[in-house]
């Protein structure tokens, strides 16, 4: 339909002059507005089937990062969990694989591996080498992204020895590099019954949960660092 088909702009007073053009402005400006709304950040979870969710009836929603979105979204924070967790991972595996990880920009990187190589006895300095080389990627790509590493521990069945040589790796590192450590991705849930499937490995959903409060506390201070 044509305006000159007998249909004519209304007459227009100063109020509502005034109101037809801020009505326009807001239409021009909006695309610019929207342009400089904050776009989401991406946080990566590296790591094996205690990242990736083994187990769970549904890994994208109940596997910790999946929970650990949803505590960000709870505080309105612009920030996108990505979940690169691979179960039977090894921090060699993750060695050969971060860089096809590392073709897009993290903003920050949680680096959760280890747990396979303790269970098959890898020597732990072995696991230090791997993960040093993992943190030496991340960094020599971008610089600035904060690492965040996620201990582990190894049951004492591995024998003492074994057992503090492993969990020393962690805090070993994490002072070395300046990272944000997490002392145990575990704590509360390993040795829980109820809060483990039945090979008494991996968390259940609840289990989850728990685990998804522990990296909460740790990494929410960088978050709102870097928002």
């Amino acid at each position: 339909m044509r305006m000159d088909d007998g249909i004519r702009a209304p007459v227009t007073g100063p109020r509502t002059g005034r109101a037809a053009l801020a009505l326009v402005v807001c239409l021009v400006l909006a695309p610019a507005c929207l342009a400089q709304a904050p776009a989401a950040r991406t946080i990566v979870f590296f790591g094996d089937s205690l990242t990736a969710g083994y187990g769970l009836s549904d890994p994208s929603t109940q596997a910790y990062p999946a929970q650990l979105q949803r505590l960000i979204d709870a505080e309105h924070l612009p920030w996108r969990v990505v979940n690169a967790g691979l179960s039977g991972e090894t921090s060699a595996g993750g060695l050969r694989r971060v860089d096809w990880v590392l073709t897009r920009k993290p903003d920050v990187f949680v680096l959760e591996l280890g747990a396979n190589d303790g269970l098959r006895g890898i020597p732990p300095e072995v696991t230090r080498g791997n993960l040093q080389a993992i943190v030496d990627r991340v960094r020599s790509r971008y610089p600035g992204t904060p690492i965040v590493m996620a201990g582990m521990r190894m049951p004492s069945s591995m024998g003492p020895d074994y057992e503090q040589a492993f969990a020393a790796v962690y805090p070993a590192l994490a002072e070395k590099d300046g990272l944000t450590l997490i002392p145990f991705l575990l704590e509360g849930v390993a040795g829980r019954p109820e809060l483990n499937q039945p090979d008494r490995i991996h968390p259940t959903a609840y289990g989850a949960s728990v685990v998804a409060g522990t990296v909460w506390k740790s990494i929410r201070p960088i978050l709102l660092r870097l928002d």
